[in-house]
Order: C-alpha cells, then sequence, then structure tokens
C-alpha cells in the first residue's frame, strides 16, 4: 500500500482527478502488483531499494518503465515518487485520455504487448484509491 498512496499523492500534489489516479493504479497492479521491482538484466537497479525482482526487458520500478524508453534513469525509476510523476507526465500527454476507458488510457502510455490486461484491474483499483482518498 505504501507505493499506492505514493500514486495518489503524486496525483493530488499535480491536483488531478481521480480519473487518473485509476488509471495509474490499474498500471501499477497490471505491471508489479505494486511493487517497486528491480531487474537482473539493470544490475544497478538491484543497488537500489526495492521489493522484489522482474526480468522483462529492462523493465523497472512499480510502473515497469524503462531506461532504454527515455523513462529515466535506473536510480530515478526505482524510486515510486519520481516513476508515479514520470507516469502522469505520459498520461497528460494523451490528447484524449480523459475519454478513452480506463484501460485503453493505461495502454496509451505503457504501449504493452497485452494491452487488454489493464481493464482487469479496474475495480481493484478504484477500492484502493477511494481508501486512500
Amino acid at each position: 500500500m505504501n507505493n499506492a498512496a505514493v500514486i495518489v499523492r503524486i496525483a493530488r500534489e499535480r491536483k488531478l482527478p481521480r480519473r487518473a489516479m485509476l488509471v495509474a493504479m490499474m498500471t501499477g497492479l497490471q505491471e508489479s502488483s505494486l511493487r517497486n521491482l528491480a531487474n537482473p538484466k539493470v544490475p544497478a537497479s538491484l543497488d537500489e531499494p526495492n521489493e522484489g525482482s522482474g526480468e522483462n526487458f529492462d523493465s523497472l520500478g512499480v510502473f515497469q518503465q524503462r531506461p532504454s524508453q527515455g523513462w529515466g534513469t535506473v536510480a530515478q525509476l526505482m524510486d515510486p515518487r519520481y516513476a508515479a510523476g514520470a507516469f502522469y507526465e505520459r498520461l497528460l500527454r494523451v490528447a484524449d485520455w480523459e475519454t478513452k476507458s480506463l484501460g485503453d488510457a493505461a495502454q496509451a502510455v505503457q504501449r504493452s504487448g497485452v494491452p487488454d490486461a489493464y481493464a482487469g484491474h479496474e475495480d481493484r483499483a478504484a477500492e484502493v484509491v477511494d481508501a486512500l482518498l
């Protein structure tokens, strides 16, 4: 729940609506079960505070963002505050994110190989966000 609280806190600091929080929470649930994951393929990530590891490409952190895709440095992506902020910055660049389905908005940011997976987390994301608001 610590990472979930960070996701909500960053959105509130940026005065973003609940909808943005839901999109981010669904993404975190799908990508890492809200865990800040290091990656053995990125050895420097193992030196950062983490809650386990994953091995998908060079994906890191709660949102499984990739340094090679311009999301930030290893240290930045392993910081849940930075990762949430980076997620929201990209979400806001999606012109129609407020009218897309929540899952489609998440996919527009993440460009996952499993684009329909985010939608399955909508109910749980709503429960978590509402508990933290």
